[in-house]
């Protein structure tokens, strides 16, 4: 009653399912009005260059690791030394030559992830130099190091067409692990170079590459003990998806493997008996949806008889420890939060240096933090408590680290703490974007709604025009990649990019991560399964929906979307399966057809064996049922998504008879077309979303 009466007296109210926004008129420039908008986008993609002052700190610790001096930027491209003493929280400005004669030590690199998968060894000495094994026309051979004797011949059904390979000593020198191959030779992809300088003819090139479905070479496990000459084949199967990943030995009698299988629905962790040669598994994992192969981590603890394993067996990325020997699997952390990487282990303090997000709820769950936590599970601690993103880097002895974070729209903060306790010693820098800010540039605003479960929260961005009215209805462009092996919006300190730069033409440009991607529940990302066509767009849209529900001036009447690669498959995608909501598109280099794309990807997503839910979802067996307005570009010399996958799309397009805009880009490789090609892509929206046509470059 009372929204009737407010309706009455002509007061404007907005409340959820009233479409109080009809009552604006949707924004359609003129011809001249969007010259403008050109010119207003050329000039902020000029004017923002003028950069953020002190957006981080690179320290430069002395030896003893209890001072560092860092180099700040001013104004007018002047800049000051600064001096830090991290134990009394003091800061004092010295000079260059100060500076530079400070006994300077260089800051630790993080350890690199562990080496998973290891090739064929043609040689290889053991440990302690006694012998070194070798290959001769495929046949595995032992020769004495220091001796006269003759080559020890360890195999004879070996050859250079299926050849053994892959060698490992055993610590103690008397056992040899080593493969019977059977190679597989990849079938080739081709493109052909039509502008090459030099010649008036077209230049054929190829590339190796495994598509779906495709063979691999196999590896058979044998042991050789090599005083005796013995062989004897290893208790597991042959191992016929990936390459054998490195041995981890635990002793002189013991070794673990890991593998998994093809499909993505098994992994284990195989440890080896070496004078039995049975096998038993340490860590066994199964699931009816796929197990990110990627993203698995193993730390083995040797000092422990351990295993630190990151799994999403328990519907959360989680770390678990495992006993080797007894085979116990006790989680280490709880929760309904994401484990996003392993930093470090201290085997000696027992503790698991790593980062994580979603721990915090009443955050955006995409945030990264940092943390340190017991391998028993007890002593969690937050080491970058603010709300935002974060980078950290450690001083050499790791007393003192310096912590990074930011927002996509808050200005990045620099923070010097002490690593016992997390304590904030003192501010370092906050971002200068005064000079950011003062072209009259908007930053982009973080919005969450629910997605298609009514439940589960959907975060994404906004970007609206510098000269932004909120008097009229402004067309929807959104960015989208649904690609399942990652989360796509940014969530640290967005200073610029090219959807504040269309949103400068007169749109308001969004990008969100749906139900599919990864980093938050093992359900959310199961979304993705044998389903890639799905794309998260139940969620997009209802999200869109949301945000123009809280903003009258969103159009989503008018609704565009564009992207690159899996990207540009989903920004199809838009129009065959969902055209009453979408418009318009601009699909670039696009995998539309997941058998034609590669291997490792799309099985880890669609699985294996190919089923017919591949040729259900392709863009290319669905090309007939288009509406709405399509624009398609590929790069000739695209040597990731190969060619032919847009071109046969093209091809069953023009079979249905269906209008749409094609941009191949001589030379180019896997991207979106370039300056050309994204200038393309400005021209086609503002046609067909805003209906009028873009400048003549040709006048």
């Amino acid at each position: 009653m009372r929204v009737a009466l407010l309706l009455a007296a002509g007061i404007f109210v907005t409340c959820p399912g009233l479409h109080a926004q009809s009552s604006l008129k949707a924004w359609q420039p003129d011809g001249a009005e969007i010259a403008k908008r050109y010119a207003g986008a050329k000039y902020m993609d000029s004017a923002v260059k003028v950069g953020i002052l002190n957006r981080t700190v690179q320290p430069n610790w002395i030896k003893d690791g209890t001072a560092f001096w860092y180099k700040k930027s001013l104004k007018d491209s002047a800049v000051e030394y600064v001096y830090i003493d991290a134990v009394k929280g003091r800061r004092k400005t010295i000079t260059k030559e100060e500076a530079a004669a400070l006994p300077f030590d260089s800051v630790a690199a993080p350890p690199r992830n562990r080496w998973r998968g290891r090739r064929s060894a043609y040689e290889e000495a053991a440990p302690d130099s006694s012998y070194s094994a070798f290959l001769r026309n495929g046949n595995l051979f032992l020769k004495k190091i220091n001796g006269t004797e003759a080559d020890i011949a360890l195999t004879s059904d070996g050859s250079n067409e299926q050849p053994y390979g892959a060698f490992s000593w055993s610590p103690d020198s008397r056992y040899l692990v080593a493969y019977r191959i059977k190679p597989v030779k990849d079938s080739s992809v081709y493109y052909v170079l039509t502008s090459q300088t030099g010649t008036t003819r077209g230049q054929l090139r190829s590339q190796e590459y495994k598509q779906p479905g495709d063979p691999f070479t196999s590896y058979e496990m044998f042991l050789f003990e090599a005083a005796t000459r013995k062989q004897v084949k290893v208790n597991t199967d042959i191992i016929d998806f990936g390459y054998p990943s490195a041995l981890q030995w635990r002793g002189n009698k013991h070794f673990l493997f890991e593998r998994t299988d093809r499909g993505h629905q098994r992994f284990r962790v195989i440890e080896v008996n070496v004078e039995t040669a049975r096998t038993r598994n340490v860590i066994e994992e199964q699931t009816p949806t796929f197990i990110y192969e990627q993203r698995i981590v193993t730390r083995y603890l040797y000092d422990n008889n351990s295993i630190l394993w990151v799994s999403e067996k328990d519907g959360w990325r989680r770390m678990y420890m495992v006993d080797v020997v007894t085979g116990s699997c006790k989680p280490v952390n709880q929760g309904q939060w994401v484990v996003r990487e392993v930093d470090s282990v201290d085997e000696k303090k027992k503790e698991i240096w790593f980062r994580a997000s979603g721990m915090d709820a009443t955050e955006d769950p995409y945030h990264i933090h940092y943390y340190r936590i017991g391998m028993d599970g007890k002593n969690l601690l937050s080491l970058t408590p603010e709300d935002g993103t974060h980078q950290m880097s450690f001083s050499k002895d790791k007393r003192f680290y310096i912590d990074n974070w930011s927002r996509v729209n808050t200005a990045p903060v620099t923070v010097l703490r002490r690593t016992a306790d997390g304590k904030k010693i003192m501010d370092l820098e906050q971002a200068d974007i005064s000079g950011l800010l003062a072209t009259g540039l908007r930053l982009p605003e973080i919005f969450h709604a629910k997605g298609r479960d009514g439940v589960t929260d959907i975060w994404g961005i906004v970007c609206r025009p510098s000269n932004f009215d909120s008097t009229v209805k402004y067309p929807v462009i959104e960015n989208i990649y649904a690609g399942p092996q990652d989360s796509f919006v940014p969530k640290s300190f967005m200073a610029y990019s090219e959807m504040q730069s269309m949103a400068e033409l007169g749109f308001i440009v969004v990008q969100m991560d749906g139900m599919g991607t990864a980093n938050r529940s093992k359900a959310f990302h199961d979304m993705c399964w044998h389903n890639l066509a799905d794309a998260g767009f139940p969620d997009r849209i209802a999200w869109i929906k949301a945000l123009a529900a809280k903003y009258p001036y969103v159009d989503d009447s008018r609704v565009g979307l564009y992207g690159t690669s899996a990207g540009g498959q989903n920004a199809m995608g838009g129009l065959l399966f969902h055209p009453e909501f979408y418009s318009a598109a601009v699909a670039a280099c696009g995998c539309h057809d997941n058998r034609v794309d590669k291997q490792w990807w799309n099985e880890q997503w669609m699985g294996y064996p190919i089923g017919k839910h591949y040729e259900e979802q392709s863009n290319v067996t669905n090309a007939a049922k288009l509406k709405g307005n399509l624009l398609l570009i590929v790069g000739e010399a695209d040597t990731n998504v190969p060619p032919e996958s847009t071109y046969r799309v093209a091809d069953a397009l023009i079979k249905a008879n269906k209008t749409f805009d094609f941009l191949p880009v001589p030379g180019m490789g896997h991207s979106d077309g370039g300056p050309y090609g994204r200038a393309k892509k400005r021209d086609f929206f503002v046609k067909h979303l805003l209906g009028v046509d873009p400048p003549d470059r040709n006048k």
